[in-house]
């Protein structure tokens, strides 16, 4: 009876043991959570989506939430641990928390341009002018009656950008019954001006896409060159010596991918098959950039 008793505690002992590495060899692996705030631009244009994609083929099992703000409230979530990493392009305001050591690791992953919108009348004049002179006339018109603007108002990038704008002709539009802050993402702020005739700065990545979806049927873009117009895309991993709970090691191996051969190739075909021209540029190997990045850095 003991002997028996013995023989089949032996075989349950397999069998479990059996389950066990079965489990273990044939469950899925373990979900790693990677929280990523990034600029609303990357986000409504999915290219993030698209590198996580093909980032998760490489490390199965990671989960990346994407926290989509304005540069400005992603670097607030950094400097409160709200974010393993982020993707953001307003050099100013990134370069405060480079100093206060919040982040680390900065690379530029990709750039493109802003471009100044507004109705095809261009009740203000400013195609073939520089952005600071289209600044001016869309002061002029929109104080004369004749043109509205709308602004982000968040503190994003692109909102960073066209208050640099502004402070380089020494005119403030804030408050003006002409100027309108959207206080939304650029994709609202896009929508709105397009409803409303009015002028407004986006990056070239959020118009393009919005426009071949058929939102955007009005507004055309007529000042796209210029010194102050290029748009510069970092990455940075949050410090965990000066933030508690972070992902570092995930965060730079997702880093490591979008700044890789394979991920800047994604970056440089992006929007190629549905649009007929790249959404973004890769910055792989491209030493202009940091220079642009220091100019722009300064304010």
């Amino acid at each position: 009876m003991t002997r028996r008793v013995l023989l089949l505690f032996g075989l349950a002992l397999i069998v479990v043991t059996a389950g066990l590495i079965a489990f273990h060899v044939f469950s899925p692996p373990k979900s790693r959570v990677l929280r990523v705030a990034t600029t609303t631009s990357l986000y409504a244009t999915s290219l993030l989506e698209t590198l996580s994609e093909e980032f998760g083929k490489e490390h199965p099992g990671v989960v990346v939430q994407f926290i989509a703000v304005g540069s400005g409230e992603a670097l607030k979530r950094a400097a409160k641990g709200d974010a393993d990493m982020i993707f953001v392009h307003a050099p100013a305001a990134e370069k405060k928390y480079l100093e206060e050591d919040v982040l680390v690791d900065h690379r530029i992953f990709a750039y493109n341009y802003f471009v100044i919108l507004g109705p095809p009348d261009d009740p203000a004049g400013i195609k073939g002018s520089t952005p600071l002179e289209a600044f001016v006339k869309i002061y002029e018109a929109g104080r004369d009656g004749k043109a509205l603007f709308v602004s982000r108002g968040d503190n994003s990038g692109t909102h960073q950008r066209e208050m640099l704008l502004w402070s380089r002709t020494g005119l403030d539009p804030v408050g003006e019954p002409w100027y309108l802050e959207s206080g939304s993402g650029m994709a609202k702020t896009l929508l709105l001006a397009n409803e409303w005739g009015a002028y407004t700065l986006t990056d070239i990545g959020t118009f393009l896409k919005l426009k071949v979806e058929g939102k955007l049927s009005y507004l055309e873009v007529l000042i796209d060159k210029g010194e102050l117009l290029e748009n510069v895309y970092s990455v940075y991993l949050v410090n965990p010596s000066k933030v508690s709970g972070v992902n570092y090691e995930l965060a730079r191996e997702f880093a490591d991918f979008v700044t890789s051969e394979k991920g800047q190739s994604i970056v440089g075909g992006y929007g190629v098959e549905e649009i007929g021209q790249p959404l973004f540029f890769p910055a792989l190997g491209s030493e202009e950039l940091e220079e642009i990045w220091e100019k722009l850095s300064e304010g």
